[in-house]
């Protein structure tokens, strides 16, 4: 059974940034290693992901909805999971993942990242989250030294540096 990786990230990154070249680089060796790669089938780091799964003839799926009606979905999406709203479109994207890769974002990346490491931390999932770049490592040691984090709580996720990292590291895993 082919494992699902959903990726997290910028839909503001444009196709010359150095952030859509690593969702590109992501997709294609996720693909490549046989990874079916999920996000929310929008732009930037989703249409960068999907586009280097495709490019490199794996298979794709884009989780959108209908809160986002004046934004049309990528072209590089083999299966469209339509929801109606963007907790709902959250939800699927959580249940649906063997693993998660998160990317350099805003808000939204913040929010995505925020529930399903809050869905580890009370163990209502366990499933491996990987942060690619080097911006990851100061975002979360400002939220341990400004919060009330954990040791333990950061411990659920792993901080690597470039997308060939994340995929080797996610080949080692028994998903």
């Amino acid at each position: 059974m082919e494992k699902k990786v959903t990726i997290f990230g910028s839909s503001r990154a444009k196709p010359e940034s150095h952030t859509y070249k690593l969702a590109y680089e992501l997709g294609k060796l996720l693909a490549d290693a046989g990874f079916i790669v999920c996000n929310g089938g929008y732009m930037g780091i989703m249409e960068a992901s999907l586009r280097g799964a495709k490019e490199s003839g794996g298979k794709t799926i884009g989780v959108t909805t209908q809160a986002f009606q004046e934004r049309a979905p990528n072209s590089w999406i083999d299966e469209e999971i339509k929801t109606n709203g963007y907790v709902e479109r959250l939800d699927r994207l959580i249940h649906i993942a063997d693993a998660f890769v998160v990317l350099k974002g805003g808000i939204g990346t913040l929010s995505e990242l925020s529930l399903v490491w809050t869905l580890i931390a009370i163990g209502e999932i366990k499933k491996p989250v990987i942060l690619v770049g080097d911006e990851w490592h100061k975002a979360i040691d400002s939220l341990k030294k400004n919060l009330v984090i954990d040791y333990h709580e950061t411990q659920a996720l792993v901080t690597l540096k470039k997308p060939k990292d994340a995929v080797e590291f996610l080949k080692r895993l028994p998903l």
